[in-house]
Order: structure tokens, then sequence, then C-alpha cells
């Protein structure tokens, strides 16, 4: 009598894949963990970027339009200057942030907060834009970016 010989695998050929992957899976889980993070310092840069812009185009055209000028129109959205700079109510609005992609608070007299959403502690992964109070001080921007968990 002839035996055949059976294809497939074998239950330890089953284990060892099966304890291969676990390890990988923990290998690379942390780093995939590591990427929210880094997104959210990327994002909360990316609005420091825009504000910035927004903040050296209006003050441009605020010394090119004169001293007495209070508000600016820009590609349809109109910006409240505090001394040549946007206040703290419109700079949002100025620069294209919008509230769907981070949390905006103005609570604090002359200043806008600016968080990416989903931040565990906003005190540690925030923006303050502070408005200009006088003439000779400028609008300021302040990053923390020390746990954007």
């Amino acid at each position: 009598m002839k035996r055949t010989r059976q294809a497939g695998f074998t239950i330890i050929e089953l284990v060892m894949v099966i304890v291969i992957l676990g390890i990988l899976a923990a290998i690379a889980l942390p780093k995939f963990v590591g990427l929210q993070t880094d997104a959210r310092k990327a994002k909360l840069n990316g609005a420091k970027g825009a504000i910035s812009s927004a903040m050296a185009m209006s003050h441009g055209k605020f010394l090119v339009d004169g001293a007495g000028v209070l508000t600016q129109t820009s590609e349809g959205v109109t910006v409240t200057l505090a001394f040549g700079y946007p206040n703290a109510a419109s700079i949002a609005a100025a620069s294209g942030i919008v509230s769907t992609d981070y949390t905006l608070d103005t609570s604090v007299a002359n200043e806008l907060t600016v968080s990416p959403t989903g931040v565990a502690a906003v005190a540690n992964c925030k923006l303050v834009y502070t408005e200009a109070t006088s003439a000779t001080v400028p609008a300021a921007l302040v990053i923390t970016q020390t746990d954007c968990s």
C-alpha cells in the first residue's frame, strides 16, 4: 500500500509564525504611537507658520496703507488691527486656522491660544499669540511643545 503525504502546515510552524508576528508588533507599535505626537507637533508648527505669515502680511499692508488704518480686508477676510498687527480675535481667520483642526481659546484678553485637537493637556502643547500692546511692542508668538500626546 502506498501512503500519500498530506500537504499543509504543522502546529509548530503556525505557532512560530504567530510568535514572530507578535514580536514584530511589539517592536513596531511604539513607533506608530510616537507618530501621533510628532503629527501634533508638526500641526502646531504649521499653525505657527500660518500665524507668522498673516502677521507679517497684515503689518506690511498696514505700513503701506498708513498708520490710520484700523481694519484690512484680504481674500474676503476682514482683519481688525491693534497697532498695525492683527488683534487676537481676528488672527485665526486671517491665517486660515479653523476650529475643526485646532482648539482656539480667546478667554484671556488680547491673547489667542491655539492647540491641536485631541491633545491631552493643552498647557503642554499650545501656541499663544499675544497682540501688539503699543506701536513699539509688536505682536508675539510663544510655542510650547513639552507633551503633545
